[in-house]
């Protein structure tokens, strides 16, 4: 069973590996104090399948992606397994 992804794009430094997910939804929403990202202007949340024969490959792609300077995380998951990726 493929799994759902929960990315944010400002989160990553290199997005190269977006190109080759199908990206279902995207949420643009401007940030707020609540969000504790004053160096963004803005929040993108993508949402985006990952085949099941893939989800090590791209859990790994997104864990070298995400901006290590701040307190990023990625996920996704399906009815038996949910990565989270820091």
């Amino acid at each position: 069973m493929d799994f759902t992804g929960a990315i944010i794009k400002e989160s990553l430094i290199d997005d190269g590996f977006l190109a080759d997910l199908e990206i279902t939804e995207t949420k643009v929403e401007p940030t707020t104090e609540r969000h504790n990202t004053p160096w963004v202007a803005q929040l993108t949340k993508l949402k985006v399948p990952i085949p099941e024969t893939w989800e090590d490959f791209y859990a790994e792609k997104i864990s070298e992606s995400l901006d290590d300077e701040h307190a990023w995380y990625a996920d996704f998951k399906n009815d038996k397994f949910h990565y989270i990726i820091f």
